[in-house]
């Protein structure tokens, strides 16, 4: 576990609720969306669909940001992870997505996808983490 992450917060990131992830895009705007995610006590990880590009394009020009998780047993809870982007690395064989289908959809593998669709995943170290509740 890393030291950055209070112990009261990691319920929700071990959780099944869904993160919001925010970016900084090319005129410093920030660009937010929901979005499966997982974490292994050090990163936090998602995937990204090879050619959807908006995302990626903004972490590899500001590797900076900021995602929150809400409880959704109360609320008034939640947990904002800031952090920067570690590297990027590609899903070999699907394995990062069809693990998020089967922790958010309890299938074996990821579905929603079209035949040949690439996946990409993200890895974030947290740097600063805070929350209510």
């Amino acid at each position: 576990m890393t030291d950055v992450v209070p112990e009261q917060y990691t319920d929700l990131l071990q959780s099944a609720a869904l993160a919001h992830i925010a970016t900084i895009g090319p005129n410093g705007e920030p660009q937010s969306s929901p979005l499966w995610f997982g974490w292994d006590g050090e990163f936090l990880r998602f995937a990204q669909l090879v050619g959807a590009d908006r995302k990626r394009r903004n972490l590899e020009r500001d590797p900076r940001v900021a995602i929150s998780i809400v409880d959704p047993e109360n609320i008034y809870r939640y947990v904002e992870v800031r952090g920067t982007v570690e590297r990027i690395e590609p899903d070999v064989n699907n394995a990062f997505i069809d693990s998020m289908a089967q922790k958010y959809q309890g299938k074996e593998t990821y579905t929603e996808g079209k035949p040949g669709d690439e996946y990409i995943v993200v890895v974030i170290r947290p740097v600063r983490v805070s929350g209510m509740g």
